[in-house]
């Protein structure tokens, strides 16, 4: 009998691209692949690639080198670029990076295996050629899932009519029958579940839309069958991702929706938490946020798109609201839930900002007491309405308003997380380090983006449990606890 194939996934950027690469695990396995952890142990190396901002895309191609680099002195014969910078680019990446074997596009997903075969064995894969993928479904959201076969959609893809009866240990339908078959690439006990693609606004900074298409939900039953997969196989805490989650529904009917999934989601045996990320200011609705403030399970976390408060340069990325109206915001959910969680990511140097203007959003972010903050300095997106705009800063100036910002939201989150000594937390253990080193999150953290948990005293702690503690000290954002009793946690 031959020796299978070995392939590795390297994944870089978002939660949602680490749940594509989960669903291409599950296709090339369900085929026969061997999946490896180490690169240098593949015959082939898939680099699942972002291609939001430049420096994802700079860390996207120092990935794919480095992969190619293994060829010299390694098992790897092939490294194939996939994911939104493949997607975006296509044969423009090709020609600019011949060390790349492959350059596929979302539509080679479902042909991932005959694909990295034909490559493997020599043979020549056409780079896709990039098209705007808003224009694949239907205008009108209500008619999009009956629109959607032949759309490649990662995360919703459905397994082909042929799947196998018996499937490898571990692998499984993410999403019931005719779903998408996902491997867990790890074993740590939280998840991210894809619950929606695409994104119908039109931010003027923002290329995303046209690589990632419009708009379009996966169907409750879909996340509901994904999150019990999961809970079976150990984990603890899910993150519901997509480009915006609070448009989910609106092209299955009902724009309230999530506040319905949530309940059930937090109801699955073995789930502890359930985290929803990626929310729109403008978008937020009294009846969610009753939802996320005081459903049992389910994380009053707030992760909110606010981009920048000057209702000016607001206004110019296409987008809406103040300072007052975001503070106002915050004030409803803490109003509900003192202890929730909040944070956001913020552009400054935007074409035709002013001081003034950033003066009003250091206003903002003395007043909203957010957790985190992610600070970014303009620069401009190929295909993007804000790439033709006058007014462009020097770059000096961008760089001194970045450095300037960032520096007041480094002060500001440490002083935020000082204000939570003394708070009760029930805590996701998620590491540990030697004999009494632990780490884990709080609600009020999700996974790789805010700070984290680290437990004064980690004995007897094992990774998964969910433990009450009690915060005692901070280091940076980062927050000291003390488990309150052997009896709290679970």
């Amino acid at each position: 009998m031959p020796e299978r194939r070995t392939v590795a996934l390297v994944t870089l950027g978002c939660a949602r691209n680490e749940v594509d690469s989960e669903e291409l695990a599950g296709r090339l396995e369900a085929d026969g692949w061997h999946l490896v952890e180490d690169a240098a142990d593949a015959d082939v190396a898939v680099v699942n690639t972002c291609g939001f901002v430049d420096a994802a895309k700079k860390d996207s191609v120092d990935a794919l080198l480095e992969a190619n680099d293994l060829k010299d002195h390694g098992r790897t014969q092939a490294v194939v670029a996939v994911g939104c910078m493949a997607e975006r680019y296509g044969k423009e990446l090709a020609d600019a990076l011949p060390e790349a074997d492959g350059v596929l596009g979302f539509d080679d997903y479902t042909d991932i295996s005959s694909r990295l075969n034909t490559i493997l064995s020599g043979g020549n894969v056409e780079a896709h050629a990039p098209r705007d993928r808003r224009k694949l479904l239907p205008l009108s959201p209500v008619e999009r899932q009956s629109g959607a076969d032949g759309v490649a959609l990662p995360g919703h893809a459905q397994a082909p009519e042929n799947e196998p009866a018996d499937l490898p240990e571990g692998l499984a339908p993410a999403s019931g029958p005719r779903a998408p078959l996902r491997r867990r690439m790890g074993s740590a006990p939280v998840a991210s579940v894809k619950l929606a693609s695409g994104c119908d606004r039109r931010c003027s900074f923002c290329a995303i839309p046209s690589f990632r298409g419009s708009f379009i939900s996966r169907r409750p039953s879909d996340v509901l069958n994904e999150t019990r997969w999961l809970a079976e196989q150990g984990v603890k805490e899910i993150m519901l991702v997509s480009e915006n989650n609070t448009s989910y529904g609106k092209d299955l009917g009902d724009i309230r929706l999530l506040e319905a999934l949530l309940p059930e989601l937090a109801e699955v045996d073995g789930i502890e938490r359930v985290r929803v990320s990626y929310l729109q200011p403008a978008e937020m609705r009294p009846g969610l946020i009753d939802v996320l403030t005081s459903t049992p399970k389910v994380a009053p976390y707030f992760d909110l798109s606010f981009q920048h408060s000057a209702p000016g340069v607001l206004r110019a990325m296409r987008r809406f609201g103040d300072t007052d109206r975001f503070l106002d915001l915050l004030e409803q959910i803490r109003t509900k839930a003192p202890q929730a969680g909040a944070r956001s990511n913020f552009i400054v140097g935007f074409p035709g900002e002013t001081e003034e203007d950033v003066a009003e959003l250091e206003r903002f972010l003395n007043g909203a007491r957010l957790d985190a903050i992610g600070v970014f300095g303009y620069s401009d997106e190929d295909g993007t309405e804000a790439a033709t705009y006058e007014n462009k800063l020097d770059e000096d100036v961008v760089a001194e308003r970045l450095a300037r910002i960032s520096q007041l939201a480094e002060e500001l989150t440490a002083q935020r997380a000082e204000e939570r000594v003394g708070e009760t937390l029930q805590v996701l253990v998620e590491s540990l380090d030697g004999e009494d080193g632990a780490f884990g999150r709080a609600a009020h953290q999700a996974p790789e983006t805010d700070g984290q948990v680290v437990f004064a005293d980690g004995a007897g702690l094992t990774v998964g449990r969910m433990v009450e503690a009690k915060v005692v000290g901070t280091l940076g954002v980062d927050l000291v606890v003390e488990q309150v009793s052997e009896e709290a946690g679970r």
